[in-house]
């Protein structure tokens, strides 16, 4: 039996010997390639936190001891300790566990989290409480895989330092290069600061100099600037010292005894501690260590060479068409400036950044600032398209209000995985943005329903003198050729794509391709039915819709949204406005919940988003069963 296998809890962990622990690390990575090869997942990240997951949970009580693991990238190795060893081949499968930490998934997992950057915040907060409440037990906010990048992250520390909280901070650095001699001396410089009788003599020989007469303060001032700079000169905690924490590193990763040791010496420092920690993305799987970037979040793989074994397609994603489009209008308008918060690959901007590197910007995880940022391109006259996920804007809606939208700026939101994206679950998401952007004052909203349209709406947003965003989905485009002259499409301009007189379809995005899939169904049945590509959810095609609404007053509105402010709320407000009386409307789209983990495919059929809810809810209509007439009388 393996080691793993016996362990059921860190109260396990902490039964075996420290010198089995090397050989857990190797059993634990195993497991998760093995795993992530058959769900995707994020395997690079995971992988290179496999000695930290076990050292905290070694020298920690947990879940009496909080451990908040930022993103969440990291913690499958943490999820393989705390009880879900057995439950773990269902990673990221619908009612299977969650590839982030999930609160209501395990006692273990005290954040829920997915948008990077809030395990400081929030593990302060926990720390606060728990000092309020007099329980004595610890908070470890585990942050790195490019978080420190955002601006929270540093808000937490500012807050964190002028606390004097008992509060650690394990900063793991997966990326910084630090040269071999510095990272040895300041290893051992870090383990020698780290013991508590060191810190007790430091304390002490701070209270004795303080306490010498006249003269005390100064030279107390002194000796602690003497070290601090020698120390300082050889590590990089100059930084995290500025913000009032108790610096120690950077330590190899990898090197369990050193983990332990170091956490044992620093866990009853009763102040904020920062703990570096270099670790190597992807470590102990070649091809993750070769390529990271490619296997920080990734579908199903072969185990054995890492060689992705999805079925090769001609249709490109509709990812791959923004990029392409991108590089191709920016040689001919030179205002075009590309913004991405640290996603060049997950944007599709890899090729517009190697054809103009001078007007690609990659801000990292700092959506607030990217939009900020190119609020101010679009002052100076430039055409900035920020590139980002939808789910991701949500983190920079005030600038979108207050530093593009107040002023009607240029600037251009290609919001990529607009709608239900899958397996990363209820944090990504992208079901929100038809609502929050469509409440927007001088705010343009589109989504396409294919790869030409999506050209075409680049080309609008492109000519359009004011804010303007449009999504699209995660995967594969529908497949149509792409015009060689891209022409815009009038502002807030419909399409009528089939006619008929019993039932009006108002569809928007990729709901076009799921009601004109209902629509040859319906006509099997005798049911003719008008399909609308609505393109637009701000401004929408008042006349189009309201005059079809005169004629066929049974109403279906489709979207990939949630209902509440979505699409279809736009089409009920748009007809009471005008006056229109007479209709019934029914709305398809998400419900007021949190959609879970699962595939695209039956997420959209458990929700009843697709062709087959369209079709039933057209029956339903012309039978009477759900046709309340909205009538202003």
């Amino acid at each position: 039996m393996s080691i793993l296998d016996n362990i059921n809890s860190p109260a396990d962990l902490k039964r075996i010997s420290r010198s089995d622990l090397p050989a857990l690390a190797e059993e634990i990575r195993k497991v998760i390639v093995d795993v992530v090869s058959k769900n995707g997942g994020h395997l690079a990240s995971s992988l290179g936190a496999v000695e930290l997951a076990i050292a905290i949970h070694y020298v920690f009580d947990t879940p009496d001891d909080k451990i908040i693991w930022d993103v969440g990238h990291q913690a499958y190795a943490h999820k393989l300790l705390t009880g879900r060893r057995e439950q773990f081949h269902t990673l990221r499968q619908h009612n299977g566990i969650s590839g982030f930490t999930r609160m209501k998934e395990s006692p273990y997992d005290a954040f829920t989290t997915g948008h990077s950057s809030t395990s400081i915040s929030a593990g302060l907060g926990m720390a606060c409480a728990r000092r309020l409440k007099k329980k004595p037990s610890r908070v470890v906010a585990v942050i790195g895989d490019g978080s420190m990048t955002a601006g929270l992250a540093y808000e937490g520390l500012n807050q964190a330092g002028d606390m004097h909280k008992n509060f650690l901070v394990i900063l793991n650095d997966n990326d910084m290069s630090i040269a071999r001699n510095v990272g040895a001396l300041s290893s051992r410089l870090s383990r020698t600061f780290s013991a508590k009788y060191m810190q007790d003599l430091r304390k002490e020989l701070g209270t004795f100099l303080k306490s010498v007469p006249k003269i005390g303060e100064d030279v107390y001032q002194f000796a602690k600037r003497s070290k601090e700079s020698f120390k300082t000169f050889i590590t990089p905690g100059i930084l995290f010292e500025a913000f009032n924490f108790e610096y120690f590193g950077p330590i190899k990763g990898h090197k369990l005894d050193h983990l332990i040791d170091i956490l044992n010496n620093i866990k009853n420092i009763d102040e904020p501690v920062l703990l570096h920690v270099i670790t190597k993305k992807g470590k102990g799987y070649p091809p993750a260590e070769k390529n990271p970037v490619y296997f920080h979040g990734i579908g199903s793989f072969d185990a054995k060479t890492g060689n992705c074994i999805e079925k090769k397609e001609s249709t490109p994603t509709y990812t791959e068409v923004f990029g392409e489009i991108m590089v191709k209008l920016a040689g001919n308008d030179k205002r075009i400036v590309a913004v991405t918060a640290a996603m060049p690959e997950g944007t599709g901007l890899v090729k517009f950044a190697e054809a103009y590197p001078d007007r690609f910007f990659d801000v990292g995880i700092a959506e607030q600032h990217g939009v900020t940022f190119a609020a101010g391109m679009a002052a100076e006259g430039l055409r900035p398209v920020v590139a980002i996920y939808s789910t991701f804007l949500q983190r920079a809606y005030d600038q979108v209000l207050h530093d593009v939208c107040i002023e009607a700026l240029p600037v251009i939101f290609a919001l990529d995985r607009g709608g239900i994206v899958g397996e990363d679950g209820r944090t990504h998401q992208g079901l929100f943005d038809f609502s929050y952007l469509r409440s927007l004052p001088n705010m343009v909203v589109m989504a396409p329903k294919d790869e030409n349209e999506l050209c075409r709406m680049l080309v609008t947003a492109l000519a359009h003198d004011g804010p303007i965003a449009f999504r699209y989905p995660r995967g594969r485009a529908a497949g149509v050729k792409i015009e060689e002259d891209i022409v815009p499409i009038p502002i807030g301009k419909g399409k009528i794509l089939k006619k008929g007189d019993d039932v009006l379809i108002l569809a928007i995005g990729s709901s076009v391709c799921e009601a004109l899939s209902a629509h040859l169904t319906l006509a099997e049945q005798d049911i003719n039915a008008t399909i609308v590509n609505c393109r637009f959810v701000k401004p929408i095609d008042i006349d189009l819709i309201c005059s079809l609404a005169k004629k066929i007053p049974r109403i279906i509105t489709v979207e990939e949204n949630v209902r509440q402010g979505g699409f279809g709320s736009a089409v009920l407000e748009c007809l009471n406005d005008e006056g229109i009386t007479g209709f019934c409307l029914e709305r398809i789209g998400i419900p007021d919940t949190f959609v879970e983990h699962g595939t695209q495919e039956f997420l959209r059929k458990k929700y009843r988003i697709d062709a087959s809810a369209i079709v039933d809810t057209a029956k339903k209509m012309l039978d009477g069963q759900n046709c309340q007439k909205q009538d202003s009388t």
